[in-house]
């Protein structure tokens, strides 16, 4: 049976049993465990999220590990931002594995993998996949001893600890953590430093009955408009299945993943005069966004996934990076991994310096543009990077009638700079789709920017 497609860019994932079977489990922990020893490791922290399946798949995947003898930490059921924190705290592995679906529908899961306090992505990840392929064992349960340990209270203690400051927060604020794990961690924390908050699907469920666990998304919000309305609440915090994305609404308006980017860049500014931040974003984000950092900073535009960004982002010794989806890097102050909830509260740590009005009018007061939503063409998975290359090709010698092109990025898929604005065009590197997006100083301009890029696109297929 074929598995590439589990094997992503930046995880392992599929369907339970479908993909993800007892098997490929199992294989994928031994393997990993060769790769382990190869870098000098012995051992390994593992957590997992509120999916029904989740701990099925902890006790196959460590069978493989320990076959070939590393030693297993069981972080039980946790946020994804708990298992990279596990490796930074200093007292077990230096490697982790969170098995999570994170923001996808209940039936999905699959494996984050950090090695050596590093990603395991891309090449690695196809490596790992050749390796499975030509793996001639079966998966035989193991009777070592699995060591059970608390990671998740020394992070809450942390956190508590970190932000000290907002014991006492002025203002009530509502929390919708999608019934995913955000909640085992966010609320010990909130009652820790006396937030008043009213919490919404806190208690983690992997059927995820309300609503489905991705902020990044506007429908996935209108529980938690609706509360914050009937209740008079004037700021929020949603989360992820795993609790890597963030999304922060306060009384008249809800932040984008490049807006957070800019309050948070202004904020660092701030604090760490007269240096100046490195503000790292993704191929998707507002020219608004790089435009504003730029005055206060640098910025620099990148691939789009978390590995990625992880990685430029030490790589610069930057103090922040930021995806639209609501993936927030600090490096400033922290460990440069994307935590939802660390992210969150330090949302909050912005109003203690500024009103929610003053917040509020500091992003509505920026240069208006009109942008489309991040939208997905159906493609084949063979052809979808061919495509992108002869986009790039054909932008060279664009028809006559094309926009006038100021510049081509291609770091990423295609950013088409235009005079007034700019489309993208990229291949996802997780499924059989292209990823369009698409921003203009006037509307008639978006529109025509759109409709000129998709036809070239179309003529090329």
């Amino acid at each position: 049976m074929n598995f590439d497609h589990i094997f992503r860019e930046y995880d392992i994932r599929g369907i339970f049993q479908q993909d993800l079977n007892q098997e490929i489990v199992y294989k994928i922990g031994y393997t990993l465990a060769s790769v382990l020893k190869s870098r000098g490791e012995e051992s390994i922290n593992i957590g997992y999220d509120a999916r029904t399946h989740s701990p099925i798949l902890f006790s196959w995947l460590k069978d493989g590990l320990q076959a070939q003898g590393i030693k297993v930490y069981n972080m039980g059921l946790i946020p994804t931002p708990v298992a990279y924190f596990s490796i930074f705290c200093g007292n077990y592995a230096n490697s982790s594995v969170m098995i999570t679906g994170s923001h996808n529908p209940a039936q999905y899961n699959g494996f984050k993998i950090t090695l050596a306090k590093e990603p395991f992505y891309g090449k690695d990840i196809q490596a790992l996949k050749e390796q499975i392929y030509s793996l001639q064992v079966s998966h035989t349960p193991q009777n070592q001893e699995v060591q059970n340990i608390d990671v998740l209270s020394q992070y809450i203690a942390y956190l508590t600890e970190h932000f000290s400051s907002l014991k006492n927060f002025p203002y009530p604020i509502a929390v919708d953590c999608g019934n995913g794990v955000a909640g085992v961690a966010l609320e010990p924390i909130l009652k820790n430093l006396n937030i008043t908050y009213t919490p919404l699907f806190v208690d983690p469920d992997g059927t995820f009955p309300n609503h489905h666990p991705d902020p990044s998304e506007e429908k996935n919000l209108q529980d938690v408009k609706r509360v914050m309305r009937e209740q008079n609440i004037p700021i929020a915090l949603a989360f992820d299945g795993d609790a890597d994305r963030i999304a922060l609404l306060s009384s008249n308006h809800s932040y984008k993943g490049d807006e957070l980017a800019i309050l948070f860049a202004r904020a660092i500014a701030k604090e760490i005069a007269p240096k100046k931040p490195i503000i790292i974003g993704e191929v998707k984000c507002s020219a608004v966004m790089y435009d504003e950092c730029n005055k206060i900073g640098s910025s620099v535009m990148y691939k789009t996934g978390h590995s990625n960004l992880k990685v430029k982002l030490k790589e610069l010794n930057a103090s922040l990076a930021a995806e639209m989806s609501g993936h927030i890097f600090f490096n400033d102050r922290y460990f440069g991994y994307d935590d939802a909830i660390y992210a969150g509260l330090r949302a909050l740590e912005l109003f203690l310096h500024s009103s929610i009005e003053e917040i509020e009018n500091s992003i509505l007061s920026l240069p208006k543009v009109y942008s489309t939503d991040e939208e997905k063409i159906p493609t084949d998975e063979a052809l979808k990077f061919a495509l992108i290359s002869k986009l790039q090709n054909s932008l060279s010698n664009p028809p006559a009638t094309f926009p006038k092109i100021l510049d081509v990025i291609s770091i990423d898929g295609v950013r088409i700079i235009f005079e007034k604005g700019w489309g993208l065009v990229r291949a996802s590197n997780t499924t059989p789709v292209l990823v369009t997006r698409f921003e203009a100083q006037s509307q008639e301009l978006l529109e025509l920017y759109k409709k000129e890029t998709l036809a070239l696109l179309d003529s090329l297929k």
